[in-house]
Order: structure tokens, then sequence, then C-alpha cells
């Protein structure tokens, strides 16, 4: 039966919204593929071009099977990222951020990271300071709590998934800014537990670290220690290489704009993927750069 001329022209449209569609799911269904497969080397990434092609064919095919239920789905997404978008739930600025995240997830590494063996045979002063780690002081846990209250609160309601990095990042802020480094008294190496450091928000690098990695497990976070040649520092768990390009974005965008301004995240990654943000008390802003790259040993808090 013939069609007619606006009949016609709205087969096209959805055609074309078919086609559309394809190009956008099969981009995260070609990562999971690509991550899953070997590398085979082939001239100017052949094999994954190929890959990506036949992905493409495939959700094209599968796609036009359903068109008229396909596109209805598609009207109400955009109605509903419309809706997200006015009403600062989930709008199409989130939707752009989470496909940027994959794809930054697949791109090769620059040197930010350095992948990292859990050893704490180097930490001289162990029990020393796992015992000034008091996480579960309640002056500690309050300290955290109001740095939760003072910063971030907007942005850890718009990024449920990681609220409780936002959280942590809240605690990096207070502490960072207020932070006055002081020496340890002479001959001494004095390691001031995390229910003092909040009193006064002083002392050396040690203090700071302990400090640092208490409040945020006070609050259900994950950190550590590494140590460096007369240097200790603590570290944030954010997740994976997924994980990073989100935080990335928070930071950057939302969270240290300014202190981040045209600078790069350093972190650390384990051998099983595990990414790990530098929380110095020289960095100006969460993943800032490391004051000591030679590593002696890291020490994980139960």
């Amino acid at each position: 039966m013939k069609q007619s001329p606006k009949q016609s022209a709205l087969t096209s449209v959805s055609y074309l919204l078919v086609g559309f569609l394809s190009l956008f799911i099969a981009f995260p269904i070609f990562i999971v593929i690509h991550k899953q497969l070997p590398e085979y080397d082939w001239p100017i990434h052949s094999d994954r071009i190929l890959l990506f092609i036949l992905v493409v064919i495939f959700v094209l095919l599968l796609l036009s099977m359903f068109r008229p239920i396909i596109n209805f789905i598609f009207v109400g997404s955009l109605i509903l990222l419309l809706y997200g978008t006015f009403t600062d739930t989930y709008g199409f600025q989130n939707l752009a951020t989470d496909y940027k995240a994959m794809f930054s997830a697949i791109k090769p590494d620059h040197g930010n990271e350095n992948i990292m063996i859990l050893d704490d045979s180097k930490f001289y002063y162990k029990k020393d300071i796992l015992a000034a780690t008091t996480d579960k002081d309640s002056e500690v846990r309050g300290f955290a709590i109001r740095a939760t209250n003072a910063n971030f609160k907007r942005e850890q309601n718009l990024h449920d998934r990681y609220r409780d990095i936002i959280q942590c990042f809240a605690v990096f802020k207070k502490i960072n800014r207020n932070w006055n480094y002081v020496n340890d008294p002479v001959g001494q190496e004095y390691f001031a537990k995390a229910s003092e450091s909040v009193k006064f928000l002083a002392g050396d690098c040690d203090d700071h670290a302990i400090m640092m990695v208490a409040a945020i497990k006070s609050i259900g976070g994950t950190a550590r220690f590494v140590a460096t040649t007369g240097h200790l520092y603590p570290e944030i768990y954010i997740g994976d290489k997924f994980d990073l390009a989100k935080i990335d974005d928070l930071v950057k965008n939302e969270l240290f704009p300014i202190e981040s301004k045209g600078q790069s995240l350093h972190y650390h990654t384990d051998p099983d993927g595990k990414i790990w943000l530098n929380l110095d008390y020289t960095a100006a802003y969460p993943g800032g750069r490391y004051y000591s790259e030679a590593i002696l040993g890291i020490l994980k808090p139960k």
C-alpha cells in the first residue's frame, strides 16, 4: 500500500530515530565487550573498529524489529530527561557525563597512575599509626559530620551514587583548608591521635594523614596510608576507571573548579583495578599532585 507524503515523512523520521538509538545503545555494549576480549594488535585497531561495526549492525537489526515500541520509549525518555534537567535530578547533563565516563574508562592512561601492591612491611611505626587512627572516637565523627553539613550538600543530593565520596571530600576540604603544619618534639617521633588533632587541626604529615583517614572512616569511607621517604600521606578509595571519570568531572566542574583548573587527578591503582586518590595536605583538591613519588609501603586500616 502506497504511503502518503506525511506517512513517508513520519516513517523516515522513525528510521532516523532507530539509527540514532542504535549508535547510542551500541557504545556501552561495545565497551563491555571490548573489556572482555583480548587485544589482537591489528593495524590501526581494526579489530576494535570491526567489533564496533558488528555491534551497531546487531543493535540496528534488533531495534528495527520493534521500531514502533522503540520510538515510543525514545520519546518518553526525552520527556523524562527534560523533566530531570529542569528539576535538577537526572537530566541531559548527567547523561552526557555518564557517556563521557564510559569513553574515559577505555582510554589509555597518561602517566597519572602507578600500579600499587599492598605492602606494610616498611611501616616501622605501624602499630603507633593504627593506634592513633581512632576513627570510632565520637569527636572525630562529630567533626566529620559537621564538615559534611558545611560543604557540598547540594551535590550529595544530586549524585546519590557518590554521596559518600563527596562527603569525604567535604572532610578533606575542612581539614586541608585549616591545617597548620607543626613539627614533632625535638628528637621524638610523635603520632597524635585523631581525637587530639581534631581539636587543633595541626601537626606534621603523620598527624594529618591519621586525622584524614580516621575522619573518612568515621563516615563510611575507605582510606589508607602511603609511606615515602620521610613522608606519610592518605589516599581514598573511589572505585574503578569508570568511577574515576565521574569523580574527575565532579572535582573539576562542581566541587573544586578553581583549585583544579587545568590540573589532572593523581592516583594509584591496585593490581585488581581499585583506584585510590591522593588526599595529601599539600594538595589543594582531591587528587592533587603528589609531594613525593618514591613509595616505600602501603598500610590499610581495617
